[in-house]
């Protein structure tokens, strides 16, 4: 789910003109903070491959 800059303001407690304004005016923080949400992103996907093949294990009945 992509998430707004409204979203991630209400979520880190700042407000959109903050956020905006770092983005302006503090880019690597903006860019720290973007990354971060990017990779809570990645991680939540890649947890759900793994309960998508843990289930297809258990389907399947497959022994490591």
């Amino acid at each position: 789910m992509k998430l707004t800059q409204q979203d991630i303001a209400r979520i880190i407690n700042v407000t959109p003109m903050t956020l905006r304004n770092w983005k302006k005016n503090k880019p690597r923080l903006y860019e720290i903070i973007q990354k971060g949400f990017a990779f809570e992103e990645v991680v939540k996907k890649a947890q759900e491959n793994a309960d998508e093949l843990k289930d297809l294990e258990e389907k399947f009945n497959i022994k490591k």
